[in-house]
């Protein structure tokens, strides 16, 4: 009885960390990385991949992509209209979790070889930051720890950053310091639970 009844748990428990993992609605909570984590694990699990995989530290990225699109699968930007009815289309053709343009994705299937990537799967858009921070220290010297620099990049693109054109938009500026200042108090509060994070979820379920 105790083994059916233990079974039970164990299925009940797989079958909850599935659909966990299958929500797409941004996480409750966007201030702390800790309470990110703790209710999307699949998240971290990916963000470490990312991490291994590029070496570049876990709070850049997300806290690039907050500032992208809030951690919405499904994010776009505005629809623009000519004199408030004719549609213009949108703005660019940045779409998902990174807002990663279509060329620039493209790009990024090619080099990884990653031809089923989305741009609306988390897994996806953090490999993809990652590929861009990585691609940014070889290509202008940028430390993947830097993130407000890093961002700089992310937003005009490898050739505007060298030529400088952030310097004309006050408001960017504005923005990357907001990037960097949350990517500091996203790195603070991992180290407070990452020893938690890494604990399978059989551990967190007996204990």
């Amino acid at each position: 009885m105790f083994k059916l009844h233990f079974k039970s748990l164990i299925v009940s428990a797989i079958l909850t960390f599935t659909l966990v993992g299958c929500s797409t609605t941004p996480p409750k909570v966007t201030s702390n990385l800790c309470k990110i984590f703790f209710e999307k694990r699949d998240w971290y699990d990916a963000a470490v991949d990312m991490r291994e995989k590029w070496g570049v530290p876990i709070q850049v990225p997300m806290s690039m992509m907050y500032q992208e699109s809030s951690f919405r699968d499904d994010a776009q930007p505005p629809f623009e209209w000519f004199l408030g009815f004719i549609p213009l289309g949108r703005a660019s053709s940045a779409y998902g979790y990174s807002q990663a343009k279509t060329m620039t994705w493209a790009d990024y299937k090619k080099e990884t070889g990653n031809s089923w990537a989305d741009r609306d799967d988390f897994d996806d858009a953090i490999d993809f930051m990652g590929w861009f921070i990585y691609k940014t220290q070889k290509i202008n010297g940028v430390s993947k720890w830097d993130a407000y620099t890093q961002y700089l990049n992310y937003h005009e693109g490898w050739g505007g950053y060298r030529k400088k054109t952030y310097l004309k938009k006050k408001w960017l500026i504005k923005v990357a310091r907001k990037v960097k200042a949350r990517a500091s108090t996203y790195g603070a509060q991992l180290k407070t639970c990452e020893k938690e994070l890494e604990k399978g979820w059989l551990w967190r379920l007996l204990f």
